[in-house]
């Protein structure tokens, strides 16, 4: 795994609210974009120059780093670090609908 690379998996007791999702992005210095992806969509092997955070509101996505793969589902968020290499799928026959965080400066 690449170091730093972490997740934080959702323990509410209810379902994550976008707006809120996008609040707390924002606080803590992120540009926030909302995406969605179809079923069976996928991005192979790529990585992005700025630190990035994706926060899932409805489906699920695999991100692969290294050789570990893992799913986010509601509620569920990654922290990847600037120029970290990864894939990522989406997971099952559901959208998945999240939050992309690019730290800003």
């Amino acid at each position: 795994m690449n170091p730093g690379y972490r997740i934080e998996k959702w323990n509410k007791p209810y379902k994550p609210n976008p707006a809120q999702l996008r609040h707390e992005l924002e606080r803590e210095g992120y540009r926030v974009m909302h995406w969605c992806d179809r079923p069976g969509a996928s991005y192979g092997m790529h990585k992005h120059g700025e630190e990035q955070s994706h926060w899932v509101i409805s489906g699920t996505i695999e991100i692969t780093v290294g050789n570990s793969a893992f799913e986010l589902s509601a509620g569920d968020r990654d922290h990847m670090p600037a120029e970290t290499y990864h894939t990522a799928r989406v997971v099952g026959d559901e959208p998945v609908v999240y939050m992309i965080g690019e730290k800003i400066g």
